[in-house]
């Protein structure tokens, strides 16, 4: 008996928010278009349970800084869906191991303030930073989210910056952030909260390029917030599965696809792990990573050799653990600027960083960690009954470590000791706690090892046409209408929907007039790179 077959224009394999979001673009162009998710829910890590009746807690990404700016998403108009963004009254504290706090807020005064109590004259310097972002903002974001090579937005960058500026631009954009603020700033608290944000990486804070991630996302925070969905992270994804469904699109969870189809060169559908037969007239598009959808559901094969020898280099992000409370009252830090943010980072001050990098880099667990935190009911009331708070933490560790018996506990234990030094009392508020260790972080995603949270390293070595491998840096792969939507794919990791937009447009452009040219022109660019 023959295994049921269905046709549609499109299948996407995966329904994490890069997933839905290709999803959504092509929907919206008439296309017949079927998600399949192997989990038996959608969203990846854009998904949210309760750890205590009453209180919300994100399975794993929280805030979205990127989301809140992404041209992408606000395309999608998704407030149309029951989408919400909130901003917490400040966006940010780094809590110092002394207890002096920096902030970082909407309000450009504000932040100007808290840094210039750490030294005279950084509050003008960080004035000048956000209007170097005010005046290249629109350019640059236009940049990260286009296809590569994104000639239009560059275009317009130096057309902004004029070509002595556009050298200076460079030369800061590859710098390590440490160096970058060093140059910048003289007191603690300025250099702490863009180091700080460079670390929501793997980065270290003497990365080449570490000083573009933590000055974008420090001035995302200043112009936009770090922004999150009211009623948890969950409700970003359900505002996309209920777009899909209204453009006619579908979803299926519970539907693991086990072989993408390829026949002489081109992808023509999936098999999934039940049997069924999908048929893409168009387009195959993976929103998983790209060791897996090359290695497990393509075969090397059918892959040029070169690719596979590259794919022996991809490298991971570091691991990381989580972890979920449920407070009774909100933390009662001892350093009053850390009350009313969103985000909390504490643990280590700018030489702390250096030595916590350098544990990950030595594969050590970090003695002294570096803990990015975040007070959901701060920024929305709804995570938590009354006055309570839903908390949750992470920190990186390093990828494929050796965890024995009781070492995760161990390690959360010392990530609540923290909590505990800067705001006494804090254990006596723990309704209920949950420790996500690197395996249960990635909730069982087949296609991630353990703990990874941005599907490939942010290191400049495979970032722009180096993601995931050397190539062309767009979604487009050597395999025709099989196209990489996941943050292995430019621009990276983030709740942004970059990677999920790109391999949208690349299948339009295939199936467009003149989609047999652009095939050929692909083709032909891959045979370069991968002779």
């Amino acid at each position: 008996m023959s295994a049921p077959t269905e046709t549609v224009d499109a299948v996407v394999v995966g329904a994490g928010h890069n997933g839905l979001v290709a999803a959504n673009l092509l929907a919206d162009r008439g296309w017949h278009v079927l998600v399949l998710e192997a989990a038996d829910q959608p969203g990846g890590a854009v998904r949210s349970d309760e750890i205590s009746p009453g209180y919300t807690a994100d399975l794993c990404s929280a805030f979205y800084p990127l989301g809140g700016a992404s041209p992408v998403l606000a395309g999608l108009e998704l407030e149309r869906h029951g989408l919400r963004w909130l901003n917490a009254p400040r966006v940010l504290a780094h809590v110092l191991p002394d207890d002096r706090a920096a902030v970082l807020s909407r309000d450009l005064d504000e932040t100007a303030a808290s840094v210039e109590q750490f030294a005279p004259g950084d509050g003008d310097a960080w004035r000048a930073e956000a209007e170097r972002f005010r005046g290249v903002s629109d350019q640059l974001i236009n940049a990260l989210f286009q296809p590569f090579p994104p000639v239009r937005a560059a275009a317009g960058l130096l057309g902004s910056l004029g070509v002595a500026d556009a050298l200076r631009f460079a030369r800061f954009a590859v710098q390590p952030v440490k160096q970058y603020v060093s140059e910048t700033f003289s007191g603690e608290g300025a250099k702490i909260l863009l180091a700080g944000n460079a670390l929501h990486t793997d980065l270290q804070p003497e990365s080449a390029a570490s000083s573009v991630f933590g000055w974008l996302l420090a001035m995302l925070g200043q112009f936009h917030g770090f922004p999150v969905p009211e009623g948890g992270a969950g409700a970003l994804t359900g505002a996309l599965v209920s777009r899909l469904e209204a453009a006619g699109g579908m979803l299926r969870c519970s539907e693991p696809v086990e072989r993408v189809l390829v026949a002489r060169g081109h992808a023509g559908g999936v098999r999934t792990a039940s049997g069924a037969l999908i048929q893409a007239r168009k387009a195959v598009i993976a929103d998983v990573a790209a060791p897996y959808l090359y290695r497990e559901l393509v075969g090397e094969k059918h892959l040029p050799p070169r690719m596979v020898d590259d794919l022996n280099r991809f490298a991971w992000d570091n691991a990381i653990i989580k972890i979920d409370w449920a407070l009774s009252d909100r933390v009662p830090w001892t350093a009053e600027e850390a009350r009313r943010a969103g985000t909390v980072h504490l643990g280590v001050d700018l030489d702390g960083l250096t030595q916590y990098g350098a544990d990950l880099a030595r594969r050590r667990i970090p003695e002294h960690p570096f803990v990015l935190a975040g007070q959901m009911a701060v920024a929305d009331p709804s995570r938590a009954p009354g006055n309570g708070e839903s908390l949750w933490a992470y920190t990186h560790v390093p990828h494929g470590h050796d965890w024995k018996p009781g070492e995760t506990e161990r390690h959360a234990d010392k990530v609540q000791a923290l909590f505990e030094k800067h705001a006494p009392g804090f254990a006596d508020r723990i309704v209920a706690r949950r420790v996500l260790s690197t395996h249960a972080v990635t909730h069982g995603n087949p296609s991630l090892p353990e703990g990874v949270a941005n599907l490939g390293t942010a290191a400049i070595h495979q970032q722009l046409f180096f993601r995931p491998v050397p190539g062309l840096g767009r979604a487009d792969t050597p395999i025709d209408r099989l196209y990489l939507a996941s943050a292995s794919a430019h621009p990276g990791g983030g709740v942004h929907g970059g990677p999920g937009s790109n391999a949208a447009h690349s299948a339009l452009k295939r199936n467009a007039l003149g989609g047999s040219t652009y095939a050929a022109l692909i083709r032909a660019l891959n045979e370069q790179v991968y002779r």
